[in-house]
């Protein structure tokens, strides 16, 4: 070969090739096998010291890698197979805690290993171009690893937390004619008011198979509750809660119960059981559970979901009453609110009656679950967590979340209907229990029928071809037209689709 050729080719070790081309190439193999020490530790953990011959080590940090694999691997399979059971391992707080305890282990020394692999690549052979940029890069890649489950770990102290602090249990979970039904209380232990009262109270009757959900809400005035007999407030109350001044209203059942906690031994909340008791006695359902949410719970709730979308069809004062208005949450449609003007919206009674502002209630309770999706609770659950163990009392327990899911996903995709016993279907001061059960019978009666319908095939129709209409068929078309005028002007205490209630029109 001449040496025109060599000079040509530039032999790497031949005396042809220049010193500083020599250089310039040890420096990028010295860079490279950094990256790639970096890179294996990245996605295996233990494979650089494997590789760089530290086979203790490497070994080690393998298996452990291996073995996190195969539990995700295997709760992937248990979710597959049993949902139920996966939710239930992962609400059960030893599992938790258990869970949180690796993910910060696993961060620690995931992090020494992406460190050593630093040291593997010696440094100070590095050129010195080199070593900033690949130090920088290196704590860069601890730090997100490091900070990714740390971070895990917040989420999953906070769930520990809210399982332990929110779900006490207490509840049944036995359906009665295949339906659950969930009390749902808004609690305002407000500045110069005597105990905690129920303001909002609001029964979610679900269909177990299908989801279909109809809400009842009940006025905080209404008097004479009745008791099922079981009830310890029955000893006390044989005709009802009422009393000659007429204090004896709904909302106060709660506090009265509070201050007599005797009557109820060993129950952790006496107030929300006679509550949920008294509420039997009203609707004739029983109520599997009950969730009372304090009102700034709920204005943390909304603020730690991002805010809800409401069409506002007018202006809804802020403050009012006892004290001056200061603002206002103004119509529109599509109006985004914060938690503080969400519970202006939902408790503001200024201007309106308190069964105005049950219908926004109802709107404020629809726009949460329509609005709450998984990406939501999974990039902001540590503040929805600490939102939510603002909630005074449940009793859900945490077997029964996994349950408590799955209904609330299947009542999102259909419409929920609404009844409100308000004036002047009934008096609060004289309410007439007989007729309140017969509507909330007819009212679920509807709803099933509805799925029903929906369930059942078409039924064949004969094709007569064109003919006129004759009077008894235009008749008919009229009754048609009134009828459904009737339902297009029906009032927001009783619809079919609280979406013809909360809009702006």
């Amino acid at each position: 070969m001449s040496s025109s050729t060599a000079d040509d080719l530039q032999i790497p070790g031949s005396p042809h090739e220049s010193e500083p081309h020599v250089e310039r190439r040890s420096e990028r193999i010295k860079l490279r096998r950094g990256l790639t020490y970096l890179g294996m530790t990245l996605v295996v953990p233990g494979s650089a010291h494997l590789a760089s011959g530290h086979r203790r080590i490497g070994r080690l940090a393998m298996a452990v890698w291996s073995g996190v694999w195969l539990l995700v691997l295997a709760l992937c399979v248990v979710a597959l197979l049993s949902r139920g059971t996966a939710v239930a391992l992962l609400t059960y707080g030893p599992t938790l805690r258990v869970v949180q305890v690796g993910l910060v282990v696993l961060g620690v020394a995931w992090g020494a290993l992406l460190l050593d692999a630093w040291r593997l690549s010696r440094p100070p052979e590095l050129a010195r171009r080199h070593r900033v940029g690949f130090a920088l890069l290196n704590l860069a890649v601890v730090g997100g690893v490091v900070g990714g489950l740390l971070s895990s770990a917040s989420i999953v102290s906070g769930q520990r937390d809210l399982m332990a602090t929110v779900f006490a249990g207490g509840g049944e979970a036995a359906t009665t004619n295949g339906r659950v039904n969930i009390l749902l209380l808004g609690g305002d232990a407000g500045k110069g008011r005597v105990g905690l009262r129920p303001d909002s109270l609001t029964v979610a009757s679900v269909d177990a198979d299908t989801g279909r959900t109809v809400l009842f809400s009940l006025p905080r005035n209404l008097e004479k509750a009745p008791f099922p007999p079981s009830s310890p407030m029955h000893q006390k109350f044989p005709r009802g809660f009422r009393c000659p001044d007429h204090a004896c209203m709904l909302n106060a059942v709660y506090t009265y119960a509070a201050s007599h906690k005797e009557l109820y031994p060993g129950v952790k909340d006496p107030g929300a059981r006679a509550t949920a008791e008294a509420v039997e006695g009203i609707t004739g359902l029983k109520i599997n559970y009950y969730v009372l949410v304090d009102l700034k719970g709920f204005e943390a709730l909304v603020d730690a979901v991002g805010g809800i979308n409401l069409d506002i069809s007018r202006r809804v004062p802020i403050g009012g009453g006892t004290s001056k208005i200061y603002g206002w949450v103004e119509a529109g449609r599509n109006v985004h609110l914060d938690g503080h003007h969400a519970l202006w919206y939902a408790r503001s009674r200024a201007s309106d009656s308190d069964y105005a502002r049950i219908a926004r209630q109802k709107c404020v309770m629809s726009a949460m679950l329509n609005q709450l999706d998984p990406v939501t609770v999974l990039t902001k659950f540590n503040r929805i967590a600490a939102a939510g163990k603002e909630i005074l009392v449940t009793n859900i327990p945490t077997g029964d979340v996994n349950t408590m899911l799955e209904l609330a996903m299947k009542a999102k995709s259909k419409p929920m209907a609404s009844l409100a016993f308000v004036p002047p279907l009934i008096k609060p001061g004289d309410p007439k229990f007989g007729l309140i059960h017969q509507k909330v019978q007819a009212k679920i009666a509807a709803a099933e029928a509805a799925d029903l319908a929906k369930a059942a095939p078409p039924s064949p129709t004969a094709s007569a071809g064109p003919s006129s209409p004759g009077p008894g068929a235009q008749a008919k078309a009229r009754a048609n037209a009134r009828a459904k005028a009737s339902a297009k002007a029906r009032s927001a205490q009783e619809t079919d689709d609280l979406e013809n209630v909360c809009s702006a029109r």
